[in-house]
């Protein structure tokens, strides 16, 4: 199978080996992964921002560089929910604006075919056991996207369940926002750093030494929180636990 890696703009800037970690985890499963050079922002951003008409050429880009394949694989729930949940409503305020359904048109593959990393393990590979040693306490928080707009549900619990070595504890209040929210934090940031405080606060009461999720955007947030707090948690992305193994195991 060959499928193309969306990292977006977050993982590209600040967490590229995340990236190398997808691709690394896929590899070892079976599967051919492209990395097209072309790809940008998804235009989450100017979206929730606001500038909906700003969005659409990059929305249009996306899916023109995505589409000769038959799955995109991306280790971010806001970015997947971007292209799920927001393309299709994209071209429908074009096509009521009168500007036809060109954008729609253009887009509708791309929603098709993208895929959160964890459910393209479990839905579309078919596997929750992917050869992963990891010799660590973790608790997962489930972040907002992944949780209300994908409904991972427990797709990425499955996964770390079956890791090797790894001991999963249970996130007290593991359903409630860490406070990012894109640009909520910078708009309501104090009230965004209370939220953070409070999720950095509850994981490190488990004794977990790795807070996971399944996006860096909110592991980014919740990462400054634990140096400030010195709480002696660290954030871990779900992709970065999944590649490690015995043989080559990753911090």
């Amino acid at each position: 199978m060959r499928v193309a890696l969306f990292l977006t703009c977050v993982n590209d800037t600040l967490y590229p080996d995340t990236g190398r970690s997808v691709v690394r985890l896929l590899t070892r499963l079976g599967v051919e992964v492209d990395f097209p050079a072309g790809q940008t922002c998804c235009g989450q951003a100017h979206y929730n921002t606001g500038y909906r008409h700003q969005a659409e050429p990059l929305a249009r880009r996306l899916a023109d560089v995505f589409r000769d394949y038959e799955a995109v694989v991306t280790p971010s729930g806001s970015c997947a929910a971007m292209v799920r949940e927001q393309y299709p409503r994209l071209g429908e305020r074009a096509r009521a604006e009168g500007r036809g359904t060109t954008l729609g048109t253009a887009l509708a593959p791309l929603v098709e075919r993208t895929y959160e990393l964890t459910e393209f393990l479990v839905d579309v590979l078919g596997v929750t056991d992917v050869g992963a040693y990891y010799p660590h306490k973790v608790t997962y928080h489930p972040t907002c996207h992944g949780l209300r707009s994908l409904r991972l549900g427990d797709r990425p619990r499955r996964l770390l369940e079956a890791v090797r070595g790894l001991e999963l504890v249970e996130l007290p209040g593991a359903e409630e926002c860490c406070g990012f929210g894109g640009t909520f934090a910078v708009k309501n940031s104090d009230v965004s750093a209370a939220m953070g405080t409070d999720k950095v606060r509850d994981a490190a009461a488990t004794g977990a030494e790795v807070l996971c999720a399944a996006d860096n955007s909110c592991l980014m947030h919740l990462g400054g929180i634990t140096a400030r707090l010195r709480s002696g948690i660290r954030p871990v992305h779900i992709a970065d636990i999944l590649a490690s193994t015995e043989e080559e195991p990753l911090a």
